[in-house]
């Protein structure tokens, strides 16, 4: 197989290199298939003549450097030169491993016989093994051997301590790829039986024996709330505090603006600027404001807190919020990148106070195109702070109060702007994701008393829309450099176009479901924009919107720009919650050094660290969604511990052999009908439809029907919640 890496130091263009990473990528998965030039643009989703002609130059270096096969018919193929590569190793629930490779993203298939020792998140070496004439079906991925675990993903290990006779073992909370650690008496500290324990790994097993640790800290009684969050935190490995210099270098940072930063800055006080959160929202990043010009343009102003006036580059401070790169949000609490001087206070954008931040001035057409910008370090002062529900009301013309006419004029006219900007980002071809959220209202002991779908109102598109502006102006700022420039070091979000396959088995999913994924004109996302819209308001718009999604690439950072497929943006960046996001942070300070204006040499440090922070933001931005999940889990079985016996409405978002795992229409949340306990039929799973049938009855059970279910079991320690059909 050959070496995927690019040289960065050539003469070839950026864009060039990462056409030939993704004709690269797209080969390695085909090793046994020839493609003609056309086929395979036509495969990575070329469609202008401009990006035809790039893709030409990409193969002709490819070939030319040996990096890629090439027959006498002119059909393009990969290069197979034995070698091991390197990836994270992620364990299935049905098993199996996959195995996401370093330098292209390539998912290897890894067999339950083929995983080794691997557990999630580890690092392995991986051997290919060659496909048989029977594998060589298209679409399949390649499948490998795990050869080596260079480094675990994890060095502690969190579970419940229990014992047999004078044995002591733990049982760990993930059991995939996991056996019971061994743990001496002498080690227990305070522990004891039924107790969640972290448990400090010293050998991870092997064929014949245990793994066996010893035991750092007791977390609590197992089962506990309190024990089962923390079990979280602990688990991916997430801080639970501040180091003491970092909290120290925060409470010498002075309070007061001097009046020489003040009179530097653009002083917009006067201006009508508000913020719009979640109504239990601490620290407020954003605010907006919006001015009608005589003209008829719209000046709309998206002002960012300046959190890097105090998060100076390479202090203890910045080394931290690098480290942790972003805030973990769980339903009873978060974990913040900044301590809570800067995050809640210092830079948040609260009423009735001045505070230092970036702006960006927009200025718009009455149809949403944009007119000029300017982006600058300003002061303001918010006028009012309001819940997404607030501005609902006004937006509504409800309760209006004589006094509040003005603001209630312009948040109007906020609304009417971000609806025009809505409807020209769809005609675009982004895809608007409506993604069900579940929300928890807690007693008093920080306990779910309720669970409540989150409701998306014309307040949340407001925000969403004037941020998604912002980010995607800013990085176009950076990415258009002028003929006399030098290209400037940036750090965007970007996110790839689907691979053609994936979407193929998406089509053929929801064909089964009456709906139509029209690939005609290749992968766009219009095409899928336009299914987003038939499934709307059906009973499988949940399943066919996370089937979708996970159809799609991943958005990550980096400082390579390809655009943003999910958005139809060829510039995107995140610029707008630099309280929370560490690339946010990033972004500031590279936008006031170039405005300052800075050295070639400069730029080349710049362009030398961009990428190992594109991708520790996107490695921790990962492990936070997946702690969040975890979180979300522990709550929704705590919750359904009070329902056993209770029945509900359910859809069915997950078949395997084993059982299919079913969501609760209103509390969105998953639990898992076993087939051991659907005893009025034996039940064969039938992998290409996605359903369980029923041997004699031939009843089917397929995903997206809607099924009533009883839950009949509550695990919180394995976080599972197991239901019977009604």
């Amino acid at each position: 197989m050959p070496n995927f890496s690019i040289d960065s130091h050539s003469n070839i263009p950026p864009a060039i290199q990462e056409l030939q990473k993704k004709i690269l990528a797209f080969l390695a998965r085909y090793p046994n298939e020839l493609f003609k030039s056309k086929e395979l643009s036509r495969r990575l989703g070329i469609r202008s003549e401009k990006e035809y002609e790039s893709f030409k130059l990409a193969l002709r270096e490819l070939q030319d450097s040996r990096k890629i096969n090439r027959s006498r018919g002119k059909q393009f193929g990969h290069l197979f030169v034995s070698e091991d590569l390197e990836g994270i190793f992620e364990l299935t629930r049905a098993g199996f491993g996959l195995v996401t490779i370093d330098q292209t993203g390539e998912q290897l298939y890894i067999a339950p016989d083929a995983t080794g020792d691997a557990m999630t998140r580890d690092r392995v070496r991986v051997a290919i093994i060659p496909q048989s004439a029977k594998k060589k079906e298209k679409g399949a991925r390649r499948e490998g051997e795990v050869v080596k675990i260079i480094d675990r993903g994890r060095k502690l290990v969190v579970g419940t301590l229990d014992a047999q006779r004078s044995n002591y073992f733990v049982v760990p909370d993930e059991m995939r790829g996991m056996r019971n650690i061994t743990v001496e008496k002498k080690s227990l500290r305070t522990a004891k039986t039924g107790d969640k324990v972290v448990v400090k790994m010293e050998f991870w097993g092997n064929r014949t024996e245990y793994p066996s640790g010893l035991i750092e800290e007791v977390l609590g009684k197992a089962g506990e709330l309190s024990a089962e969050i923390r079990s979280v935190v602990k688990e991916f490995q997430l801080p639970e505090s501040f180091p003491a210099e970092v909290l120290e270098e925060a409470s010498e940072i002075d309070s007061a603006i001097p009046e020489a930063e003040i009179r530097r800055r653009r002083d917009l006080r006067d201006w009508l600027c508000i913020t719009i959160d979640p109504i239990d929202a601490k620290d407020f990043d954003d605010a907006v404001s919006l001015i009608t010009r005589d003209d008829g343009n719209f000046l709309l102003g998206v002002h960012i807190a300046d959190v890097s006036y105090y998060v100076r580059e390479h202090t203890p401070l910045d080394k931290e919020a690098l480290k942790r790169s972003t805030s973990v949000y769980f339903p009873n609490g978060v974990i913040p990148m900044l301590p809570e001087k800067l995050s809640n206070e210092l830079c948040s954008l609260r009423p009735n106070e001045d505070r230092l931040t970036f702006s960006i001035l927009i200025v718009l057409s009455p149809h949403g195109v944009v007119k000029e910008y300017e982006i600058v370090e300003s002061i303001i002062h918010s006028k009012r702070r309001f819940s997404y529900e607030e501005i609902q009301v006004v937006i509504d013309g409800k309760n209006e109060k004589p006094s509040e006419a003005v603001l209630a004029s312009t948040v109007r006219e906020m609304q009417k702007l971000s609806s025009v900007l809505t409807k020209k980002r769809m005609k675009e071809g982004s895809i608007d994701f409506e993604s069900a959220e579940a929300k928890f209202v807690l007693d008093e002991q920080g306990k779910p008393l309720k669970i409540v779908k989150k409701v998306r109102m014309e307040s949340h598109r407001l925000v969403e829309e004037f941020m998604l502006l912002a980010n995607m102006v800013v990085a176009k700022h950076a990415g258009l450099a002028k003929k006399e420039e030098h290209a400037k070091p940036f750090l965007y979000r970007i996110h790839d176009s689907p691979d053609p396959d994936r979407i193929q088995e998406l089509a053929l999913f929801v064909e089964r479901f009456g709906f139509k994924l029209n690939l005609d004109s290749g992968v766009t996302s219009k095409a899928l924009q336009r299914l987003l819209e038939q499934v709307k308001g059906t009973e499988v718009e949940n399943v066919i919107n996370e089937i979708t999604l996970r159809s799609m690439a991943k958005a990550i950072y980096s400082d390579r720009n390809i655009g943003h497929f999910g958005l139809s943006f060829p510039y995107y960046s995140h610029f707008t919650s630099p309280i929370r996001r560490y690339p946010d942070l990033v972004i500031h300070r590279l936008l006031k050094q170039y405005a300052a204006g800075i050295s070639v040499e400069e730029r080349n440090v710049i362009r030398q660290r961009l990428p190992f922070v594109a991708k520790q933001s996107s490695d921790m931005e990962r492990r936070a969604m997946e702690a969040e999940r975890a979180a979300t889990k522990v709550m929704q079985v705590e919750y359904m511990k009070r329902h056993l016996g209770d029945e509900f409405q359910a859809v069915i978002s997950g078949v395997t052999r084993f059982g299919m795992f079913v969501e609760i229409n209103d509390l969105l949340t998953e639990g898992m009908v076993h087939v051991r306990d659907m005893q009025d039929d034996y039940f064969e799973y039938d992998e290409r439809h996605y359903a369980l049938i029923g041997k004699r009855g031939k009843t089917q059970y397929r995903l997206g029907d809607t099924v009533s279910v009883k839950v009949v079991r509550v695990n919180t320690e394995e976080r599972k919640i197991d239901f019977i059909l009604v």
